[in-house]
């Protein structure tokens, strides 16, 4: 045999072991990435403070909204005083949950507003309740919580720096206003 042939089967058996070693990080790999982009799966609990109702549920797969969940969040969220659901805006639960991760906290919320009929909202802002009357909480933008086991202000901090979208603070009432709209911050 020539030394050049003998070179070549040395680098081909050497280039397929050192491929068959590779093989498994690879697929290891493969698999965490598709993994990165599936992302995990995001749950979140709601106690309403005017109707006693809670849910507790992964509202998101990793892929996707889970129809039902939602449906249960929205029912929670719903406008107390006319009965009146509205759909929300998807990127609040994920707000929510990005707010309680950043506080080290589980995403257990204690709601004190969440959807505002038009009329609801009207008859708020009339009362001089502080209320805004072109509120976010009528497009199911917006929500007024407290985290639990965090305080108001701190959850006012963390949400502040993440820069989602509209924090107002409410200390006299102790609790923090979250929106999806654009970048702001106030106090009440």
């Amino acid at each position: 045999m020539s030394h050049e042939l003998q070179w070549s089967r040395r680098r081909v058996l050497a280039a397929t072991l050192a491929a068959a070693v590779a093989a498994p990080s690879l697929l290891r790999s493969h698999a965490a990435q598709a993994a990165e982009m599936i992302g995990p799966q995001r749950w979140i609990e709601l106690f309403n403070t005017h109707t006693g109702e809670t849910v507790s549920v992964a509202y998101h797969d990793g892929r996707r909204l889970v129809a039902s969940a939602v449906a249960q969040l929205e029912r929670v969220l719903r406008d107390h005083r006319a009965n009146e659901e509205h759909p929300i805006d998807p990127d609040l639960y994920d707000q929510l949950s990005a707010v309680a991760l950043e506080s080290g906290r589980d995403a257990r919320f204690e709601v004190i507003s969440g959807y505002r009929s038009p009329h609801s909202n009207a008859r708020l802002a009339a009362a001089g309740s502080g209320v805004a009357k072109r509120s976010l909480h009528m497009e199911g933008r917006a929500i007024d919580v407290r985290l639990k086991g965090a305080s108001c202000t701190s959850v006012r901090d963390v949400a502040l720096a993440m820069a989602r979208g509209g924090v107002g603070f409410y200390r006299k009432s102790n609790f923090v206003h979250l929106d999806t709209g654009r970048v702001r911050s106030w106090q009440g």
